[in-house]
């Protein structure tokens, strides 16, 4: 076998599949540990669901995720992207940028270790996690603060996090939450979701349109108002129906 054929590319094992709120690609925070409250739950399939490969993992406080980016695998990666936080209209080159669709699909969190649960299934419980609802996991590894974290670093392009919006729900919005199951926990993950402004930069001038995602096992709808602070989210339903009333602010 020609030795440098043989290095060009890699099989990896998945070891794992998540189990989050996010149930499409629109309105996943763009980054990990922007939405805290989310929870997931990363499942350890087989033979690696042996509770001795996790020994020592309990006394971490965070873990880094190297995943797959599933549902990009069937677009053709470009050498240029156009990142949402420059509005669509600038490009940069895809490995200056996050962009899910590069020539490894691969993509790497930092997310809060809540639990491990090894009773009957191997599960890890994580927060504040940025991953689609069954992304491969393909490796878990320990986050080590004191060489991790980098007081130092910078970034040009993404130097600060992003404004934040605030968000609120009409009578019907807050009608269906008060109906649905750990509502006051839903809440704070919806309201951390859409204070995030999910809309690419370019489409920040939207004539009332209702924009929509699936999180959880309902269809989230929401809209932007103005009003004398500045842009506002107006959640107006969480089944789908956009007949929610607008409010004054």
């Amino acid at each position: 076998m020609d030795k440098k054929k043989a290095i060009e590319s890699f099989n990896f094992p998945v070891i794992g599949r998540v189990h989050s709120c996010y149930k499409e690609k629109f309105g996943i925070p763009r980054q990990s540990g922007l939405v805290t409250a989310a929870q997931a739950r990363i499942e350890i399939v087989s033979p690696y669901n042996n509770s001795e490969a996790f020994y020592g993992l309990e006394h971490c406080s965070h873990l880094w995720l190297q995943f797959v980016f599933h549902r990009s695998l069937e677009h053709q990666w470009r050498p240029r992207v156009r990142p949402p936080r420059l509005g669509g209209n600038k490009t940069l080159g895809v490995f200056a940028t996050r962009s899910p669709v590069r020539p490894s699909a691969l993509g790497l969190s930092v997310v809060a270790l809540d639990r491990i649960e090894t009773e009957r299934e191997l599960n890890l419980y994580v927060l504040g996690g940025d991953l689609l609802d069954g992304t491969p996991i393909i490796d878990i590894k320990p986050y080590v603060p004191y060489v991790d974290c980098i007081d130092s670093a910078k970034n040009a392009i993404a130097d600060t996090p992003p404004a934040l919006l605030p968000v609120y729900f009409c009578a019907k919005a807050e009608e269906q939450l008060s109906s649905i199951e750990n509502s006051q926990q839903r809440r704070i993950i919806i309201e951390q979701v859409l204070q995030q402004d999910p809309r690419p930069s370019y489409q920040k001038t939207d004539g009332g349109r209702i924009y929509g995602m699936k999180i959880f096992d309902f269809d989230l709808k929401w809209r932007y108002l103005e009003s004398n602070c500045g842009d506002l989210i107006e959640v107006v339903a969480l089944d789908g129906d956009e007949s929610g009333n607008r409010s004054d602010c």
